[in-house]
């Protein structure tokens, strides 16, 4: 069974929703997925060793293993062109106050509702960014997700202790 790149938005979600009771319906409402596109997510989890059935958690250690070491090169993104959309990487929160921006156009998620202009960058499923629009906590964790799948060596080192530092503290 192969990860599929939605898996990842799912786990992220748990992480951010922390020990809030959830449901697959409810998963899938707040990421504008299907119950059984969530399911099948976290099966697909479960068997790559990223998430606990027992405890109903993703497993911390291993997600941050791979999201440091796997997601770049099992999930690479595409960078299309210029469009409005919402901001990702290091031109979004919590990157943005810790790398000076420059003027070149920023990697956003396409999307209508979008408050910036700058390069497509896909996100990891279609509905990332309204799912991130409606929750801080997931929006931010994709974002350095992003700047891990795609940035500069300095961003992707920020991006990683971040990471890091917001794992550890749920452990």
């Amino acid at each position: 069974m192969i990860l599929k790149p939605q898996d990842i938005v799912i786990l992220l979600k748990l992480v951010a929703i922390g020990d809030r009771p959830w449901s697959f319906s409810s998963l899938a409402l707040e990421l504008g997925m299907s119950s059984s596109e969530v399911h099948g997510g976290i099966k697909r989890a479960t068997t790559s060793r990223l998430y606990d059935p027992n405890r109903k958690v993703p497993i911390l250690r291993s997600l941050l293993e791979f999201l440091v070491h796997g997601v770049k090169y099992v999930f690479p993104p595409e960078a299309g062109s210029p469009t409005r959309g919402m901001p990702t990487s290091y031109a979004a929160p919590p990157l943005n106050t810790l790398i000076v921006q420059t003027n070149e156009l920023p990697p956003v998620w396409p999307s209508s509702d979008g408050n910036a202009r700058g390069y497509e960058f896909t996100p990891l499923f279609g509905s990332v960014p309204k799912a991130a629009a409606n929750d801080g906590v997931l929006y931010e964790l994709l974002a350095l997700v992003d700047a891990i799948r795609d940035g500069r060596a300095r961003e992707r080192e920020l991006a990683i202790k971040e990471l890091t530092k917001r794992f550890r503290t749920l452990e």
